[in-house]
C-alpha cells in the first residue's frame, strides 16, 4: 500500500477518536462545566447531527475543489474544532466546536474513500478503502480508551488537545505524501440526493439503519456513567472496559460482514433480534460487575455487526430502485447511521432525566432495535413480493 494511504488512515483514526471518546468523558465534562448528564449527552447528538446534515451539503458545495487542498482544509478545520473544544469556557461554545469537527468528519470519509481507491490498482481498491476505515476501527479499540484515560488523569481538555495533535500529524502526512493531482468524480448535487429520498424502499432501509444502529447509543452514550453509578466500577476502570468493548466491536464488524455476504436482510433479522435481547438483558446484568463485562462484550459485538449488512442492503436496493444514484444512496445511509447516533443519545438523555434513570437506558434502547427488527421483516416481505411478481408471466 502507498504511504499516502497511511496518512488517510491516521486522519480516520483521529476522526474516529474524537467522535466516540466523548462517551468515556461525559461524567467528567458534566462535572467540570456544571451541567446535567442529559445536557452532556447532547454533545454526542450535536456532533452526529453535524455529520448527518453538514456532510451532504458541504460535499455538494465543495465538489469542484481539488481533492488535496480540500482534504488539507478539512483537517485544518478538524484541528481548529478540537482546539476550540479544548479551550471552550462554556457548554455552548463546546457544542459549536463539536459541530466544526463534525463538518470535517462527514466530508472526509466521503472524499477519502474515493481517494484511497484511486491510490492503488483497480484490483486492490476494496483493500485500500478497508485500510483507511481500519483507522476508524482501531480508534474505537485504542483511541477511545486511551483518550478516556488521558481525560480522567489530566482533564477532558487534555484529550481534545491530544486529538488536535493527531489532526496536525494527519495534516502533515497528507501535505507531504498525497499526490497533488487526484481524479475528481462528478459531484452529487443536493437535488440528486433529494431524489433518492423519494424512494419508499430506500427510506425504509434508512429507518432500519437509524433505529438499529442508534438503539445501542441510548445506552452507549451514558456507558461511563452506568459503569460508575449502576455497576459500581471505579472511574479508572472505565478506560479498560472500553478496550474490551472496542475489541468486541472490531470482531463484530468483521464477522458481520461475512454473515451478510450471502443474504444481508436475513442476517440483519438475526442480528437485530440478538441485539435487542442483549440490550434488554443488560437492564438486569448492569448491577453485577462480572455479568456486565460479559454482556458488554456481546453488546459490542452485535452493535457494529449490523453495519456491513445495512450498507450492503441499501446498495442492493439502490441498484434496483435508483440505479443512477447508488453512491448517493450509500452516502445517505452513512448519514442515517449518524442520525441514529443523534437520536439514540437524545432519547437516552430523556430517559436519564426522567424518573426511570440510567438503569432504564438498556431496555429503552432494546425497544428501538426491536422496531428496526420489525422494519427489516417488513422489508424482507416486500422483497419476496417483488420477487414473486417478477416471476409472474407478462
Amino acid at each position: 500500500m502507498p504511504l499516502a494511504l497511511f496518512a488517510l488512515t491516521i486522519a480516520a483514526y483521529a476522526i474516529g477518536t474524537t467522535e466516540f471518546v466523548i462517551v468515556g468523558l461525559l461524567p467528567t465534562v458534566a462535572d467540570d462545566l456544571g451541567i446535567t448528564l442529559p445536557l452532556a449527552g447532547l454533545i454526542v447528538s450535536v456532533y452526529a447531527l453535524g455529520v448527518t446534515f453538514g456532510a451532504p451539503i458541504i460535499t455538494a458545495v465543495t465538489g469542484h475543489v481539488s481533492r488535496k487542498p480540500l482534504l488539507l482544509g478539512l483537517m485544518a478545520l478538524f484541528v481548529v474544532g478540537n482546539s476550540a473544544a479544548a479551550l471552550s469556557p462554556s457548554y455552548e461554545l463546546l457544542l459549536v466546536a463539536r459541530v466544526l469537527s463534525a463538518f470535517a468528519h462527514g466530508v472526509f470519509f466521503s472524499v477519502g474513500s474515493t481517494i484511497a481507491a484511486d491510490l492503488v490498482p483497480e484490483n486492490r481498491r476494496a483493500s485500500a478503502i478497508a485500510m483507511m476505515f481500519m483507522g476508524l476501527t482501531v480508534a474505537i479499540v485504542t483511541g477511545v480508551p486511551l483518550g478516556t484515560l488521558i481525560g480522567q488523569t489530566f482533564g477532558w481538555r487534555a484529550t481534545f488537545w491530544a486529538v488536535a495533535a493527531l489532526g496536525v500529524a494527519a495534516f502533515a502526512g497528507i501535505a507531504w505524501l498525497l499526490p497533488s493531482k487526484l481524479s475528481r468524480a462528478a459531484p452529487a448535487g443536493l437535488t440528486e440526493q433529494v431524489r433518492v429520498l423519494g424512494s419508499g424502499r430506500l427510506l425504509l432501509v434508512f429507518a432500519m439503519t437509524a433505529l438499529g444502529y442508534g438503539g445501542t447509543f441510548v445506552t452507549f452514550t451514558y456507558l461511563a456513567s452506568i459503569l460508575e453509578q449502576v455497576t459500581g466500577f471505579a472511574p479508572s476502570s472505565v478506560s479498560l472496559i472500553l478496550v474490551l468493548y472496542g475489541a468486541a466491536i472490531a470482531a463484530g464488524n468483521l464477522v458481520g460482514g461475512r454473515i451478510a455476504d450471502k443474504n444481508p436482510v436475513k442476517a440483519l433479522i438475526g442480528l437485530f433480534a440478538l441485539q435487542a435481547a442483549v440490550l434488554f438483558l443488560f437492564t438486569f446484568t448492569a448491577v453485577s460487575p462480572a455479568w456486565t463485562l460479559v454482556t458488554l462484550a456481546a453488546l459490542g459485538f452485535l452493535s457494529f455487526a449490523n453495519v456491513p449488512g445495512l450498507q450492503l442492503y441499501v446498495v442492493e436496493l439502490a441498484k434496483r430502485y435508483r440505479p443512477g444514484a447508488v453512491d448517493v444512496a450509500s452516502a445517505l445511509n452513512i448519514a442515517a447511521f449518524n442520525l441514529g447516533i443523534a437520536f439514540g443519545a437524545w432519547v437516552g438523555g430523556l430517559v436519564v432525566a426522567s424518573p426511570l434513570g440510567l438503569g432504564a437506558t438498556p431496555w429503552v434502547g432494546a425497544i428501538l432495535v426491536a422496531v428496526a427488527l420489525l422494519l427489516t421483516m417488513w422489508s424482507s416481505a416486500l422483497d419476496r413480493q417483488s420477487a414473486a411478481a417478477a416471476c409472474q408471466p407478462a
